[in-house]
C-alpha cells in the first residue's frame, strides 16, 4: 500500500512531536543524529534499528561514524515524507532512550 505523502503542515505538526528531528533543505526527508559512549552501542542500536526496519519492510539511510549514528528517512514511493516515516522516527527514539544512552545533541 503506498501512503499519501504529507502535507507541509502535517510534516510541521508531526515534528513537533519529534523533538531532534529535522527536515531537510530539500524538504523530502527528516534526520537525526544519535550520540553513543562507545562504538559497540552505535552498533547495538544499528541492529535494532535495522530489525524494525525489516520487520515493516520500511529502511532508513544509516551512517556510522564511530559513536555517532545518523538516520534519515523518507517514503520513496510516496515520493516524500508519510505518516509511517514519523512513527518510524518516534519508534527509534523509544529504542534509544530504552537503551539508557545519555544524548550530548
Amino acid at each position: 500500500m503506498v501512503r499519501k505523502r504529507l502535507s507541509d503542515d502535517e510534516i510541521m505538526t508531526a515534528l513537533t512531536k519529534l523533538e531532534h528531528w529535522k527536515r531537510t533543505e530539500d524538504g523530502r526527508w527528516i534526520e537525526r543524529r544519535y550520540h553513543f559512549k562507545t562504538f559497540l552501542q552505535a552498533i547495538d542500536f544499528v541492529q535494532k534499528i535495522a530489525e524494525i526496519a525489516e520487520e515493516k519492510a520500511h529502511h532508513p539511510l544509516i551512517q556510522i561514524d564511530y559513536r555517532v549514528v545518523s538516520l534519515k528517512l523518507s517514503s520513496w514511493q510516496a515520493g516524500g515524507l508519510t505518516d509511517l516515516d514519523m512513527e518510524e522516527a518516534q519508534t527509534f527514539d523509544a529504542v534509544y532512550d530504552r537503551m539508557g544512552v545519555s544524548s550530548n545533541e
